[in-house]
């Protein structure tokens, strides 16, 4: 029997079709500006090129939730939108969502309510559930459970997560006026 000597990996080839632009956005009320390939996503660009590593990386293709992210004031998936249609844009992270050093009301509520369990979803989850609040979709436990049916917990923190949205509902929403 022989052995296959182990092989280097070729080195990465460039593409030829790829083109690197400079994307200017406000990410958590900073301007930045990136330079990335046109290709690169808002979730790579936030967590490889600005270090907000908050932002969860799970599916990589839309259908978990954990990458949530504002954009203009409204969620969106960050692992399907590219980060050049941020150009001239507002971006919230789950970092951004604090304000003087304290944590937002759905941040403390999460806590409060145990609304997490291994915490990989939680980022997602907290930032579609304070704009839930502000899209005024918090009526009732099943209207919680629909508009929030795109962020998924493997840990089955629902009930808790559903409470915590309640509760900030109560208080009278979305304090930090994101």
């Amino acid at each position: 029997m022989t052995s296959t000597p182990d092989v280097p990996p070729a080195p990465p080839q460039s593409d030829p079709g790829a083109a690197e632009i400079t994307t200017a956005f406000t990410v958590n009320g900073t301007p930045r500006t990136v330079g990335a390939d046109t290709r690169v996503t808002l979730l790579d660009a936030l967590r490889d090129r600005l270090g907000l590593t908050g932002t969860k990386k799970g599916c990589d293709q839309g259908a978990c939730g954990a990458c949530t992210v504002h954009v203009d004031g409204r969620r969106v998936l960050a692992c399907l939108m590219l980060a050049a249609q941020c150009d001239g844009r507002e971006v919230t992270t789950i970092e951004g969502l604090s304000r003087e050093g304290r944590p937002h009301p759905m941040q403390d509520a999460f806590v409060r309510h145990d609304g997490f369990q291994c915490g990989y979803c939680t980022p997602g989850q907290i930032m579609s559930a304070v704009a839930l609040l502000r899209e005024g979709r918090a009526g009732t436990d099943e209207d919680i459970r629909e508009f929030m049916s795109g962020n998924l917990c493997r840990c089955a923190a629902y009930p808790n997560v559903v409470a915590a949205i309640k509760d900030v509902a109560r208080e009278g929403g979305d304090h930090a006026h994101l």
